[in-house]
């Protein structure tokens, strides 16, 4: 059945093609309209493919897709789209071009015709206040490729009225999406967040703490990400990720959170765009990255130093001792180590080195070693700045024991998952307390959007809340910059001993 309200997409591109898409096979009826010669009726040609690969899996029925492209007018100009109830702009990403077309539409459209953008970054607020009745326009953020991705952000302006809103999250139920109502603000919900993963990736490069490959090795394969920081990266393409950093970043009047690196600067103005260009972080060959060679796994000590584990951090020492026990390993259980025992620290947020001499051990012996996630799959070391390699390839050994992989990294104020993993659910916590949206829509947003194992503040109550917010203090203590500063929502669940859902 047909829907009563019928719909206008400005702009045939990609997004404006898939948005275009899924309003068709909803049932409702599309114009669509492209300032480029010929684009909209390509997009159309392109739009039928695609229904008919549906049809060919058994997706879509041919009778389906045949009165679906029949709902599909293509206009040739903006005059012809003054019946429809509802406009969504896919256009370039320019504040200035989306604001004049919104006003154009004005004197075009009914009143009651809702103007909705699917910007991904600028502010509603701001694209509505030329219109006569701002309160009609707000966003309508689809996730590329619109067809697959189950997520729409639907984005109140300040002046966006209740109807407004009500109206795009049915169309948004209607084409089969989840809808997360989020506030006007810089980079949204899920783009915001995403900065997090990306950015403190990028960081541990510029501490030269790690390698591209040390990162997304541990987050993939301990932390459960479909890819790493550097792998999305150099899928999405540092030409699209680093002005939209740069754009949130001063849009937030530069906010440390969101602060980008000098490294992305660089590798943007030299072409290292990712795989489209065939180089970025990595190399790629007919489109597939060029294997490296995996430096995990040492060749095996026959004579090891007597072993000492730290229970500095209890509930941390626990782990490895666990494993120690479960392999047959030999440990000392002595309150302090002999004279040559390799000195096994557990730091939460600490680097290995001050970790070491807080607690008067010799740097020298000592290697830490992350327990945030277990020790069932791939493990990270860290050794001081100063301990030997006799004491860092025996440590190395013992904990490959199992043919488990082993990442080693340089001194760090938390290790690689610690530091990635606590920015999440600090900026996702922060976002709670910005009323951005809700807890479980921050949650649900970021899983369906980005793909991650689990949302920010899920993440922060299944790895523990008290001991995510002294990674994060740790972390901030040790750094003194204040993008590290914990978060308000996170301080006061870990004072009231409280779930990062509870509350608001």
């Amino acid at each position: 059945m047909v829907r009563d309200i019928s719909v206008a997409v400005l702009g045939a591109g990609a997004m404006g093609r898939g948005i275009a898409q899924v309003l068709l096979t909803a049932n409702y009826k599309v114009k669509l309209y492209d300032a480029g010669q010929g684009v909209a009726e390509k997009s159309k040609q392109e739009i039928a493919k695609q229904l008919e690969r549906l049809v060919q899996k058994a997706l879509l029925d041919e009778s389906q897709a045949l009165a679906a492209i029949d709902r599909l007018l293509v206009v040739n100009a903006l005059s012809e789209i003054s019946d429809v109830g509802l406009v969504i702009e896919a256009i370039i990403e320019d504040v200035e071009i989306k604001r004049n077309l919104l006003v154009s539409l004005e004197d075009i459209v009914s009143e009651k015709c809702i103007l909705a953008s699917n910007t991904s970054s600028l502010s509603i607020s701001t694209l509505a206040a030329r219109c006569k009745f701002p309160e009609r326009v707000a966003g309508f953020h689809f996730f590329n490729p619109v067809p697959l991705m189950k997520l729409v952000e639907v984005i109140d302006g300040l002046r966006t009225n209740e109807s407004t809103i009500n109206t795009l999250e049915k169309v948004g139920e209607d084409i089969g999406k989840v809808v997360v109502r989020v506030k006007d603000t810089p980079g949204f919900l899920v783009n915001q967040i995403g900065r997090a993963y990306t950015l403190e990736a990028i960081n541990l490069i510029s501490e030269g703490v790690c390698s591209y490959s040390d990162i997304d090795g541990v987050m993939r394969e301990a932390a459960g990400f479909r890819m790493g920081p550097f792998e999305l990266l150099d899928l999405v393409g540092l030409d699209v990720n680093h002005p939209a950093t740069e754009a949130i970043y001063s849009q937030f009047y530069n906010e440390p959170r969101y602060r980008p690196s000098p490294l992305m600067e660089s590798r943007l103005r030299a072409g290292l765009l990712g795989r489209k260009t065939q180089e970025g972080f990595y190399r790629y060959e007919d489109g597939k990255p060029v294997a490296s060679v995996d430096k995990s796994v040492d060749v095996e000590i026959k004579n090891h130093f007597p072993i000492w584990v730290s229970d500095d951090e209890p509930s941390e020492s626990r782990t490895v001792i666990d494993y120690l026990v479960k392999n047959n390993i030999a440990f000392e259980k002595l309150e302090n180590p002999s004279s040559d025992a390799l000195c096994i620290i557990t730091p939460l947020g600490e680097d290995a080195s001050r970790c070491a001499a807080r607690q008067g051990l010799d740097p020298t012996r000592t290697v830490a070693i992350d327990t945030l996630l277990g020790l069932d799959k791939r493990r990270t070391l860290m050794k001081t700045c100063v301990t030997t390699d006799g004491y860092l390839n025996n440590a190395r050994s013992i904990f490959s024991l199992d043919q488990v992989p082993v990442t080693v990294i340089k001194d760090s104020p938390g290790f690689i998952s610690q530091r990635i993993l606590a920015m999440i659910v600090n900026l996702g916590t922060a976002l709670a307390q910005a009323r951005t949206a809700t807890p479980e829509d921050i949650d649900k947003a970021v899983k369906l959007a980005l793909a991650y194992p689990k949302g920010p503040l899920e993440f922060g109550n299944f790895l523990g809340v008290k001991r995510i917010g002294k990674i994060v203090e740790n972390i901030y203590q040790q750094h003194l910059d204040p993008r590290y500063r914990p978060n308000l929502w996170l301080a006061r669940r870990i004072a009231l001993g409280i779930s990062l859902l509870e509350g608001d």
